[in-house]
């Protein structure tokens, strides 16, 4: 790749105009690595549910970025302490936090590269452009691996606070139209501070917590959680396990070198850098051109499920608040049976049950602590006088179960 001192800048629908600090980040978002997350969903399928909601995981890491750099300002308006070789190691962690995810960004994950999420992928990403970079994201992979030694600079990345979910739930939000996730991150970043070298919020920005708790609950449960964005990652890992096992029985399928490579084997050996650059191929439209061939296929189950996905002619899904009857799920499972005439394993791709789960707040993982006027410092819960706050701290189990709406 070409060394340039030119720097860019990109128009944000979100923020405006967002430039790039330094030559490093310029290099990192024109590595193909990074480009790549044009071409992965931020939020997997919700566009089936809110057409709006079209944008990559390029926007929102460019976002992350941004919001970075506001908090980088405000902290050191505060006297605290943040050198450039810390504040470049903030932006790069920032701006490579999500460029592990593979296609429809959380749908797929942990199937194509089993028993690795994108967290770990992003790590392996980092350390294979930190020996290409010379070195460059020592600092940057320190502070994600949570292993520098200022705590508030990982926080600032990964925590129930961070810029990462401040530029999701304001852009998810934006793209979807659920006006309900809108946030204010702008105060949120302006309330930072540190004592102690852990991140805090000032105690006048409390309701600007409060009000980011509860976007996120409405976030989750209308939009990431919709039961028909629900369904239809679930048709596509069932569309992805069935053509795993075409694959690994002998049979051929279209697809893209690298999909078929990940397909062929239900375990992954030894992960090294020939297995990074194949995922690295890997997008949104390896998967989409897959569905299109596959919906011809002559495999009842792959063709069906296929076709179901394109056109959106989704499974029936119903959400309720107590786990499914099993009886009747068994009942819908045998008349799907003789609907299609297929049998008991496959009829199981169609009627299937699970469960879903939101803890809005967790106060015993990484705390959003308060900075009170005496100096105290105190978990959110303790300060707040929302009853519906302390509400979010709790964990909602939700049951789902889907069948074809034409068989039953």
């Amino acid at each position: 790749m070409a060394e340039t001192n030119k720097l860019k800048v990109f128009n944000d629908p979100i923020y405006g105009f967002i430039g790039t600090p330094n030559e490093l980040i310029f290099n990192l978002i024109g590595h193909p690595y990074f480009q790549r997350l044009r071409r992965i969903s931020q939020m997997g399928m919700s566009y089936l549910v809110y057409p709006g909601a079209h944008h990559t995981r390029f926007h929102h890491a460019l976002g992350a970025m941004h919001l970075m750099t506001k908090a980088i300002q405000i902290l050191r308006i505060k006297q605290i302490e943040i050198s450039e070789e810390e504040e470049t190691g903030l932006l790069c962690t920032i701006l490579l936090h999500d460029i592990g995810h593979g296609p429809f960004s959380h749908a797929l994950e942990g199937f194509i590269i089993p028993h690795k999420n994108h967290e770990q992928l992003s790590l392996e990403f980092m350390q294979f452009l930190n020996r290409e970079f010379k070195g460059g994201l020592d600092t940057a992979i320190a502070i994600f691996k949570g292993e520098y030694p200022k705590p508030f600079m990982n926080q600032l990345v990964s925590s129930q606070l961070d810029m990462d979910r401040l530029d999701y739930l304001k852009r998810d939000s934006f793209y979807s139209g659920v006006t309900e996730g809108n946030i204010n991150s702008e105060r949120l970043i302006s309330m930072l501070n540190v004592v102690d070298g852990h991140l805090v919020v000032e105690e006048k920005g409390i309701y600007a917590v409060e009000k980011f708790l509860m976007a996120r609950r409405f976030m989750y449960w209308q939009v990431y959680l919709h039961k028909t964005g629900l369904v239809a990652e679930q048709l596509l890992i069932r569309i992805m396990k069935r053509a795993r096992e075409i694959l690994v029985s002998g049979d051929t399928l279209q697809g893209s070198q690298s999909l078929l490579l990940f397909l062929k084997q239900d375990e992954m050996g030894r992960f090294d850098d020939s297995l990074l650059q194949n995922f690295a191929l890997l997008d949104d439209t390896d998967v989409l051109g897959a569905l299109k061939a596959w919906q011809f296929h002559s495999d009842f189950v792959l063709s069906k499920m296929c076709g179901m996905l394109l056109n959106r002619n989704l499974l029936h899904v119903k959400i309720k608040n107590k786990p499914i009857d099993s009886e009747k799920l068994e009942q819908k499972l045998k008349e799907v049976m003789e609907k299609f005439n297929i049998s008991e394993t496959q009829a199981a791709y169609f009627v299937f049950h699970g469960e879903i789960s939101n803890k809005a707040y967790n106060e015993k993982h990484q705390s959003i602590n308060i900075l009170k006027k005496n100096g105290k410092v105190t978990d959110v819960l303790k300060e707040s006088d929302q009853l519906s706050l302390k509400a979010l701290s709790k964990n909602v189990i939700k049951y789902y179960s889907c069948y074809p709406k034409e068989a039953v």
